[in-house]
């Protein structure tokens, strides 16, 4: 089984924080081996001292839905503050940096640029290089393989919570790896320690890692959901539901106005790679058409080795576009804190694929435009994670 950072830190790496006042950003999926909670380990260490509980969207034990805000509080378990690195703070403020000597930080990433977990560590690495503090990072799998990387690589002027730096859709790396590649490529020169795994491969699922998943965020209930998730979450951006509200979401997808038999029929007339539709009827609990009857798809994949999420999604959009004119919209902003642009395009890190999506243009014209980017990526890449990517 694969030995995640937080298993070698408290193995055989605890002198790297011997001694010093600790700030804990982590989640409900920052657990040891033994399914021991992070927190519960770091009160019982007494080779260092835990004087603070951050936590980031969803916050620190998953309290609230996506783009909630969540204020800070007093941990009943603990005793210790919670600040809130999400809504109307996204980096530790300079009072916060004043009581401790470093952050570390655990958390699983889903290999999506649009996860907000890896640009919370952004802005914990800018407080730390001010401060002249030091950000500490155990490292997790990427579950859907550090192999794979598809999608646009973000434009600047597309800069946001789901995107602050040019790195394709599905990025191919580990939250580690990403602490690397935010201090080498985008100035965030803090002093940096990232506790690296035993035992991963990059091309493994995460269920071949052996390790437990704990849903990292509420609508990421299943290694599944992250295989999609690189395409599906940008249905955030339009006025169809990416089934929040259902047991699968963003493997379930729908609207009021869609039928469901015509639209399957046209999504399995592409043949996409690894991929199965079929039609089915749901009515979310929450969020876009609340207990309304939906139509719409179940994504089915077949072989991840050949599955193309983003490409998917592309698709996806496209036949909504031409076969529901009437229906099909774009969600107005604002989204995760940006009011001038639209939501798809801060999802897409660019505006040309909406623009080309509007003109009717074919997904495979489209994937073809943004190979350029993705060279560029894959040698930065490759200098972050010495590996060949091609």
């Amino acid at each position: 089984m694969v030995q995640t950072g937080l298993d070698v830190l408290l193995s055989h790496r605890k002198n790297v924080l011997s001694g010093k006042r600790i700030a804990l950003l982590a989640n409900p999926s920052s657990i040891d081996s033994r399914y021991r909670f992070i927190v519960d380990c770091f009160t019982a260490e007494k080779s260092w001292k835990l004087v603070a509980l951050w936590g980031p969207e969803h916050g620190l034990r998953a309290e609230v839905q996506d783009q909630e805000y969540c204020d800070a509080f007093q941990d009943a378990k603990t005793g210790l503050p919670v600040y809130s690195l999400y809504g109307n703070q996204l980096k530790p403020s300079a009072e916060m940096m004043r009581e401790i000597d470093a952050v570390v930080f655990d958390m699983q990433d889903v290999g999506s640029r649009y996860y907000t977990f890896i640009y919370t560590l952004s802005y914990v690495m800018e407080a730390c290089l001010e401060s002249q503090k030091e950000v500490v990072v155990l490292d997790r799998p990427n579950p859907i393989n550090g192999v794979d990387v598809e999608g646009p690589v973000l434009e600047k002027g597309f800069e946001s919570f789901v995107g602050r730096y040019p790195i394709p859709t599905r990025h191919g790396m580990t939250i580690g790896e990403l602490a690397f590649y935010f201090h080498h490529e985008a100035g965030l020169k803090c002093r940096t320690e990232v506790i690296e795994m035993d035992g991963w491969r990059r091309k493994e699922f995460f269920e071949q890692t052996g390790l437990p998943w704990v849903l990292p965020s509420p609508n990421m209930p299943a290694v599944d959901t992250a295989i999609v998730y690189p395409g599906m979450c940008l249905f955030e951006g339009t006025n169809v539901s990416e089934g929040r509200g259902t047991t699968r979401p963003f493997e379930i997808f729908g609207a009021p106005w869609i039928q469901p038999d015509q639209f399957c029929a046209a999504m399995e007339s592409f043949g996409l790679p690894g991929v199965r539709f079929r039609a089915l009827y749901f009515r979310p609990t929450f969020n876009k058409f609340e207990r309304q009857l939906c139509g719409g798809l179940q994504m089915h994949v077949t072989d991840r080795k050949t599955f193309q999420p983003v490409k998917t999604a592309l698709s996806l959009l496209h036949v909504l576009m031409r076969d529901y004119p009437q229906d099909f919209r774009w969600k107005d902003p604002p989204y995760e804190f940006v009011t001038d642009r639209l939501p798809i395009d801060i999802l897409w890190g660019n505006s040309w694929i909406r623009e080309d999506l509007e003109k009717g243009t074919a997904p495979d014209a489209i994937e073809s435009k943004w190979q350029a980017g993705l060279h560029a990526f894959h040698k930065a890449r490759e200098n972050i994670c010495s590996i060949s990517v091609l």
